[in-house]
């Protein structure tokens, strides 16, 4: 979904750095792959063809967080709306 991001904070010797892979656009996505000692964080689309992929070595990153946008049920909105104050009272 647009606004989901991965944050990688990668070891870069003397410091450390750190990387962001956003999902841009809506209908994209991001998704994380750890494959024969490389992470791999790419930015797909809904028929899943890859717009973009970050990869790093797995040895040099130290945090791989994934940051999904909260999402609303419809369920949770209508339980967690506030009742309206009638205004007569």
């Amino acid at each position: 979904m647009k606004g989901d991001r991965v944050e990688i904070v990668v070891d870069a010797g003397d410091t450390t750095r750190t990387y962001e892979v956003v999902a841009s656009r809506a209908g994209r996505r991001v998704e994380t792959a750890v494959r024969r000692g490389v992470v791999e964080v790419s930015e797909v689309t809904r028929s899943g063809s890859v717009v973009r992929t970050a990869r790093f070595m797995a040895t040099r990153v130290l945090a791989l967080v994934e940051q999904p946008v909260p999402r609303e049920d419809a369920s949770e909105a209508t339980a967690q709306r506030p009742l309206r104050e009638d205004p007569k009272s």
